[in-house]
């Protein structure tokens, strides 16, 4: 390495000092934006999407869901105004005329964004498997879409089960027990959707 080449190391070096301050303001910005990003993209999908989503689950995965949802969204909230503050700071009561109070000022605040741009990005990796954990609940606790109960009266009695196929001749449900009857219409009094067969 030239010695032209080490003093521009140096020269670099000794710059850092006084540029790290508004390097760490911008990164925090590009944090702000994404964590608000992705807080706003949440509460789109849960108020739009999600209530319809969770009538189907069960009582404890519905709780479950909803509460990983609700400390998703905190958590993405308390990123972004972390992000925010580590972005344009905390207004200061005192201005700062001397150069060894400002060096001392500029060291506690680099500090302080440091300290809470890693929480903001803390908080938004937990966000984020907070709401995958809350998604993958729903997906395995949803029944099965295509599955539409109904319930079926017959001259003989009440049933009710999965509707597989109803055509001209037949109509044709899965019970409960995993049985498959297949009744002709002329048994069949009515039928009518249901919520479950429980």
């Amino acid at each position: 390495m030239s010695i032209r080449s080490e003093r521009r190391w140096a020269e670099l070096a000794r710059d850092l000092e006084f540029t790290r301050l508004p390097e760490l303001r911008r990164q925090a910005e590009g944090w702000r934006t994404g964590l608000t990003g992705l807080t706003a993209l949440l509460a789109v999908l849960v108020l739009l999407k999600g209530r319809d989503n969770l009538v189907d689950l069960s009582a404890v995965a519905r709780a479950v869901a909803t509460g990983l949802l609700i400390t998703a969204f905190v958590s993405l909230v308390v990123g972004s105004l972390l992000a925010a503050r580590a972005a344009h700071g905390a207004p200061e009561r005192e201005i700062l005329l001397g150069g060894q109070a400002l060096r001392r000022w500029t060291g506690q605040e680099v500090a302080r964004v440091t300290r809470a741009l890693a929480w903001a990005y803390l908080l938004c990796v937990l966000g984020v498997i907070l709401v995958v954990g809350a998604l993958v609940i729903a997906w395995l606790t949803t029944p099965d879409s295509d599955s539409k109960p109904v319930v079926v009266r017959t001259t003989t009695g009440v049933l009710c089960g999965d509707l597989i196929r109803a055509d001209q001749q037949y109509v044709e449900i899965r019970t409960r027990a995993d049985d498959k009857l297949t009744l002709p219409w002329p048994a069949v009094v009515s039928v009518k959707p249901a919520k479950t067969c429980d």
